[in-house]
């Protein structure tokens, strides 16, 4: 995936042996903020379901991005460069599960 995306390769390597922690919470007026933590890098970006946000992702791309809530799945889109990528996230067994 992140090669398909352009990510290069030392990114790659790190990103690969990476486990971060995500923390999300949102707040009293429905604005939504995901944390990544991890001893690389730590992201966080903001935004309120169903609305477009500009991001910077942990790899350095700006991409336009739009997140909302599906079947019980956050599901995220970016789009940059004339590119597109989708990535859901849902509580399975207790655990983050992530499929890009």
């Amino acid at each position: 995936y992140m090669k398909a995306i352009g990510v290069g390769f030392a990114t790659r390597q790190v990103g690969n042996r990476t486990k971060p922690n995500l923390i999300v919470t949102m707040d009293e007026q429905g604005t939504v903020s995901m944390k990544s933590q991890s001893t690389f890098k730590t992201t966080e970006i903001k935004f309120k379901l169903n609305e477009p946000f500009e991001e910077t992702t942990a790899d350095d791309r700006k991409t336009t991005s739009v997140v909302s809530l599906e079947n019980g799945k956050l599901v995220q889109k970016q789009s940059w460069d004339g590119k597109e990528t989708n990535i859901e996230r849902e509580i399975a067994d207790g655990k983050l599960i992530a499929k890009c």
